[in-house]
C-alpha cells in the first residue's frame, strides 16, 4: 500500500504530538518529517519530497502568517505538493490567502477540530487528491456576512441553493454535493447553474476555480480574476 507521506510544521509541542499520536496510527500515512519553523518547513520538503505539508498559520520566526507563505512558496517550488494549513483562528481573511495563487492542493482546517480523526482525514485527502478544503464554520461565517450586505443576491438565493453554495465553497465536486446533500448530479448542476446566475460568476465546471470564485465573491471581493 502506498502510503501519504506528510511533513508536519507546528512549533506547539502539544498540539504537534497530538497530531503526531494520531497521524501515527493511521496506516495510509507516513509522517517523514516534523519541522517548527518556517525555514525548517521548507528545508523538510525538500530533503523528503512529501505529498502533502500540514501546517500551522502561526509558527516562528515571526509568528504571523508562516502557514500562508509556506503555501504561497510552495506553489512556486513544489507546485503538486498539497498544503493544509490548520489555524486556530476563524478568519476569512486567512483562508482566502492560502487560495491566493488558485484552491487546488490547498486547505484550511480548524486547529480545534484536527483531534477529529475523520475530520483530519478528510482535509488530508481532499488536498492531497488536488482538491481543496475550507472549514465549514470559516465559510458559514463568510455566507452570514455576505447575507447582512444591503441587495446582496445571496439574500435570493433558496436555502437548497445555499445549501449547495456552502458544499461548492467547501470544494466538493458535483458528486461530492450530489452524495452530501442527497440529491441527484442533475439536481447539484441546475442549483450551480442558478446560484452562479444570481450571483453573476461564470459556471465553467471547474471546481477549483468556483472555489476561489465564490470564495472571493463571499468575502466582498470584486475582481475574481
Amino acid at each position: 500500500m502506498t502510503k501519504v507521506r506528510i511533513v508536519l510544521g507546528e512549533d506547539n509541542l502539544l498540539v504537534r504530538e497530538g497530531i503526531l499520536a494520531l497521524l501515527r496510527g493511521v496506516p495510509s500515512i507516513d509522517v517523514v518529517g516534523v519541522a517548527t519553523d518556517l525555514p525548517e518547513l521548507l528545508a523538510a520538503v525538500d530533503a523528503t519530497n512529501p505529498d502533502l505539508v500540514m501546517t500551522d498559520i502561526r509558527m516562528p520566526p515571526t509568528h504571523t502568517d508562516e502557514g500562508v507563505q509556506a503555501a504561497v512558496s510552495l506553489r512556486t517550488s513544489h507546485p503538486d505538493l498539497g498544503v493544509l494549513v490548520v489555524s486556530q483562528f476563524l478568519e476569512p481573511a486567512y483562508a482566502l490567502a492560502v487560495l491566493d495563487q488558485g484552491s487546488r492542493g490547498r486547505g484550511y482546517a480548524l486547529k480545534d477540530r484536527v483531534d477529529d480523526l475523520d475530520y483530519l482525514l478528510r482535509a488530508i485527502e481532499a488536498v492531497r487528491t488536488g482538491g481543496s478544503f475550507i472549514d465549514q464554520d470559516v465559510i458559514d461565517v463568510l455566507i452570514s456576512a455576505r447575507s447582512r450586505v444591503s441587495g446582496s443576491p445571496i439574500a435570493n438565493l433558496t436555502p437548497r441553493e445555499l445549501d449547495v453554495l456552502a458544499e461548492i465553497a467547501h470544494g466538493r465536486t458535483n458528486a461530492g454535493v450530489a452524495t452530501t446533500l442527497g440529491i441527484s448530479d442533475h439536481a447539484v448542476e441546475k442549483h450551480s447553474s442558478a446560484i452562479f446566475a444570481k450571483l453573476g460568476l461564470a459556471s465553467d465546471g471547474q471546481v477549483n476555480r468556483r472555489v476561489k470564485a465564490v470564495l472571493l465573491y463571499l468575502a466582498g471581493v470584486k475582481d475574481l480574476s
